[in-house]
């Protein structure tokens, strides 16, 4: 059945299937643990019912969402001995031990503290169990600084020498090999896409339920929160964006000259190419609609600054352009839609409106799976930009696959297809029957928080459920909060 198939080409298919279901999951808990943090803190800062409610509420959402994390995340790490066995035995030395302390760090922080996270509301102290879920969603950033300090030495490779059977081997201090030069920039980028992505999510949930009932308390307190972050993180993301970009520029042009479109050099200032329609064969950019001299500007802050283009690049040395052209397309596009939708969201904030407007719950419902696709978009950015070297400039991506037939990478990669489709669907499914659902507090935990430093105490309404009594929300409208 797969004879016709190359095993170079399957595993990468196979590689890219599972490391994209895996990415989705660690790219919202990442965000969704700070969130459930902000909540719990602001709780027992202020007695609000309506933030443990939520707090509650995503609390299940984040424990099935980890869990796939978790589950795709130990089925991916496993094709590292299956497909790519000369990939793992040459780069072992250095990548070994970063993913080593990812396990002794990250993996055991979060595991030493989600029990108390999920089941310790009642049994452990208030502060006791902010502070787990504070230290959870530390361990997440742990994770992914981890992780992510592999990727980057994969990309910008530092500090190494090879030894007499071909190893990367460490020749330099570990900490130029851990903060190699494209890492601080990809775990910035990185991880406020992983907050914008849960804020799109958590702001969709809220704009459901608003359709439904504007006067819902717990819909409205998502919602806001949602946009302040779409609002206020958004610019600060294409920023970084940007400066990831101009680092990579520097350390690997030939990606740049992928997602840029610039088959031919421009040695008085270079276009930026909207849209087209990549020409592999033709090397060119086919019905381009472009500005002139703005990649110039953009990349190098000069209108007639110099571009080198593919044609510097030997051809069996270039990236998929086709791929890394629309990929890179489609995640700056995302980008600014959420950067349109924060300033909308903040226009209605100001006009009083942020709960009254349907038209503004409808685009944010839309926008709720964009973090998702923005991210996935990235990393496709990223990972095929690199091609055709999985250690860049250095190793093959042919030279580091297992020695292994067609059939046998098909048959993984069928099972992987079926499995994944059956088991996450479901986990998907359930997430969104439980996004359906309006957070309330369950009669039979009540709510526990402190007296604040304003001296007034929570009151009966929030351990049975109530809502409390009601004053004037200053973004608009009525808000919930404790009674006194």
């Amino acid at each position: 059945m797969f004879d016709a198939f190359d095993a170079l080409i399957l595993a990468r298919i196979q590689f890219a299937f599972t490391v994209s279901f895996h990415f989705i999951f660690p790219a919202f808990s990442i965000g969704l643990a700070s969130y459930l943090a902000v909540l719990e803190g602001l709780w027992l800062k202020t007695g609000n019912s309506v933030y443990l409610a939520l707090y509650k509420y995503w609390l299940k959402i984040f424990a099935i969402a980890f869990a796939m994390g978790v589950v795709s995340g130990i089925t991916m790490s496993y094709q590292f001995g299956t497909n790519w066995s000369v990939f793992s035995d040459r780069t072992g030395p250095i990548l070994g031990p970063l993913m080593a302390y990812e396990v002794l760090t990250a993996f055991f922080l979060e595991a030493g503290f989600l029990g108390v996270m999920l089941f310790g509301m009642n049994r452990v102290g208030p502060k006791l169990h902010f502070a787990a879920t504070a230290m959870v969603a530390v361990g997440t950033f742990i994770s992914a600084f981890w992780i992510l300090s592999v990727n980057s030495w994969m990309h910008t490779p530092v500090g190494f020498a090879l030894n007499e059977v071909g190893q990367y081997v460490p020749a330099a201090p570990w900490i130029d090999i851990i903060f190699n030069p494209s890492f601080p920039y990809r775990l910035v980028h990185t991880v406020i896409a992983a907050y914008l992505t849960t804020a799109l999510v958590v702001g969709a949930v809220g704009a459901w339920h608003l359709l439904k009932d504007r006067a819902n308390p717990h819909a409205r307190k998502m919602f806001s929160m949602a946009m302040w972050m779409a609002a206020l993180v958004a610019p600060v993301q294409i920023f970084a964006g940007d400066m990831h970009g101009l680092n990579t520029l520097e350390h690997q042009p030939q990606k740049v000259m992928a997602m840029e479109g610039h088959y031919d050099s421009h040695p008085d200032g270079a276009p930026l190419i909207l849209f087209g329609i990549p020409n592999a064969e033709e090397k060119r950019i086919d019905y381009a609609v472009e500005i002139p001299k703005l990649s110039s500007l953009i990349l190098k802050h000069d209108l007639d600054a110099p571009l080198a283009g593919l044609d510097t690049i030997p051809d069996d040395r270039e990236p998929p352009v086709s791929i890394v052209f629309w990929s890179f397309r489609i995640m700056v596009a995302l980008g600014f839609a959420m950067l349109g939708l924060g300033l909308w969201s903040l226009f209605a904030r100001y006009r009083k409106r942020l709960y009254d407007w349907p038209w503004l719950h409808r685009a944010a419902i839309v926008m709720g799976p964009s973090g998702f696709i923005a991210v996935l978009a990235g990393w496709v950015t990223t990972e095929v930009g690199r091609q055709p070297f999985t250690v860049y400039n250095q190793l093959l991506t042919a030279d580091s696959v297992s020695p292994l037939g067609a059939p046998a990478v098909g048959a993984s990669l069928l099972a992987f297809v079926i499995v994944y489709f059956a088991v996450f669907g479901v986990g998907v499914w359930y997430i969104l029957r439980l996004v359906g659902k309006i957070p309330q507090i369950s009669e039979d935990e009540p709510a526990r928080a402190p007296i604040r430093s304003s001296g007034i105490t929570p009151g009966p309404a929030e351990g049975k459920g109530g809502r409390g009594n009601m004053n004037t929300d200053p973004d608009n409208g009525p808000e919930v909060a404790p009674a006194k």
